[in-house]
């Protein structure tokens, strides 16, 4: 199963805004492994620097923003929550995308994926081997600082790769939900690979939590399933609707 930290950072940071007064502070996940456990595909002191360092200070400096936010609501100071915003989605970002990452590896990683998962990458990009290749190389040309991501089209109910800069969330800035994220930051592989970003890229597929990312899929799936349900309710009740617009109606059905 999806550890709390993982499936709480796929949520909205602010879902509603007045619920700031009353929520819980963000706190660091622990990982489900060693720092040393990816080794020697990923160092210890790389991921001891990497949790412990970088995703702590992600996870503080939010924390702090949403405290200022949550006291500029009050004040109704409109212009200090929009100088706000870049950098509640910067750690914010920062926060989700680290959470998903931990849990998208594994010592015991590495392979190819099974099931309808490796079904879905076969459909989508030919083969596995395929979109090994096409993830790498989006990866590897993420100018300056970044992610590459696995994700799930929602909407086609399909497998997409995109690439994101710096902190920002995968399904905050292109819809997609995330499923697989490689975070090509220096910090995640500098120590180790220089800066040889394609190296680092060859290493961590050995390390690739196949299981986490499964399940993401299918939970992706699941709900696709359910929407698709409704729809299906919707159209046989269609005739009832009208002269609404039956794409309205279907909408309406499937939020």
């Amino acid at each position: 199963m999806l550890s709390r930290a993982a499936l709480s950072s796929s949520r909205t940071l602010v879902p509603a805004l007045g619920a700031l007064g009353s929520r819980q502070k963000h706190s660091l996940p622990d990982l489900p492994y060693d720092y040393g456990a990816l080794e020697p595909h990923i160092n210890a002191q790389i991921m001891q620097l990497h949790h412990s360092k970088h995703h702590a200070t992600y996870v503080n400096n939010l924390n702090v923003l949403e405290e200022r936010y949550r006291e500029a609501l009050e004040k109704g100071d409109v212009t200090t929550q929009v100088a706000l915003q870049p950098g509640l989605k910067f750690n914010g970002g920062g926060h989700i995308n680290h959470s998903i990452f931990w849990t998208n590896l594994s010592p015991k990683g590495g392979g190819e994926p099974k099931g309808e998962l490796l079904e879905a990458i076969k459909r989508d990009f030919g083969s596995f081997d395929k979109f090994k290749e096409k993830l790498t190389t989006v990866s590897v040309g993420v100018q300056g600082s970044g992610w590459g991501w696995l994700g799930f089209n929602k909407e086609q109910g399909r497998l997409q790769i995109a690439a994101c800069f710096n902190q920002d969330p995968l399904e905050g800035t292109t819809g997609l939900i995330p499923l697989l994220g490689i975070d090509v930051w220096e910090h995640a592989y500098y120590l180790q690979y220089k800066n040889v970003r394609p190296d680092y890229l060859k290493a961590i597929w050995n390390v690739i939590n196949w299981e986490n990312v499964t399940e993401r899929y299918m939970a992706c799936k699941n709900v696709l399933s359910s929407s698709l349900l409704n729809l299906g309710i919707c159209i046989h009740l269609a005739p009832v609707c009208w002269p609404t617009p039956i794409t309205d109606y279907w909408k309406s059905c499937v939020q």
